[in-house]
């Protein structure tokens, strides 16, 4: 992680609203080149609404969005991927009936135009797809085997693969090993924290503090749609964060830590 060029994005004063409800409420968040940031917050306390504003899901109602210093409008998912911003969803968002090289590069295959249609080179998509997955260190036996073949903590990691294939900055994950067997989230985390070693920015909004305290650098606490508090990893505790969540400050000595 650096911190000697200023940070990689800012969100100020992020608000959204959905009629007369306010989900977001003058959210800031920061985050810098190759540090791991970590977004925690109950249920409905805004964490899945600021960073589909930040992919270009929704539109804030006010605030802005900074990259490198520079305001920039993020109006589609497509706009943020032209900007390097990638997100990983919950639901992954495969398609289990292709091969893994096809779900990386999928909608963005590699190939040549010929008459304004696309001819897709399957075979560069092969060995592309192949290099990826050695650079992030990631085991499957074939890259063209199906998704649907592959474990939970595999199809994971191609998620990822798919979100990092195209040179991304910043990547989004939602709850990345909430449905991964406790021996698969260590490969997840391992590959997140090989993320950060190669300059990636990465927002990880996770339930599990075991997951938080292991890879992040630092984690900020949204409660009812607003900035709560935050902390470098070092200064603070799982049960301190744990507090965050529920909406108080100070330490909560007694909760079990897996609550969460």
């Amino acid at each position: 992680m650096t911190r000697e060029t200023g940070p990689l994005l800012e969100m100020r004063g992020i608000t959204k609203h959905f009629g007369a409800i306010t989900a977001l409420d003058q959210v800031d968040l920061q985050l810098y080149s190759g540090e791991v940031l970590g977004v925690v917050g109950d249920n409905g306390a805004g964490k899945s609404t600021l960073m589909k504003v930040l992919s270009g899901l929704y539109s804030a109602s006010s605030g802005e969005v900074i990259l490198d210093g520079r305001p920039v409008q993020l109006n589609s998912p497509r706009d943020a991927q032209g900007m390097g911003i990638e997100m990983v969803y919950q639901d992954l968002a495969l398609a289990g009936n292709l091969p893994v090289h096809e779900n990386i590069y999928l909608g963005r295959e590699p190939g040549r135009q010929h008459f304004g249609i696309k001819i897709v080179d399957r075979k560069l998509s092969r060995r592309l797809a192949q290099e990826h997955l050695d650079r992030l260190h990631i085991e499957v036996k074939s890259v063209d085997q199906k998704v649907e073949e592959l474990s939970g903590g595999q199809a994971q990691a191609v998620a990822i693969a798919r979100a990092t294939a195209f040179d991304a900055r910043l990547v989004i994950m939602d709850e990345p090993t909430a449905a991964l067997a406790i021996k698969e989230v260590g490969k997840v985390l391992d590959l997140i924290k090989r993320l950060s070693d190669h300059g990636t920015g990465v927002i990880l909004i996770s339930h599990r503090m075991d997951d938080v305290f292991f890879v992040c650098d630092r984690v900020m606490a949204l409660f009812h749609g607003r900035n709560f508090e935050e902390s470098e990893i070092s200064g603070t505790s799982r049960n301190e964060v744990i507090g965050w969540i529920m909406g108080t400050k100070g330490h909560t000595e007694g909760l079990a830590h897996d609550r969460l």
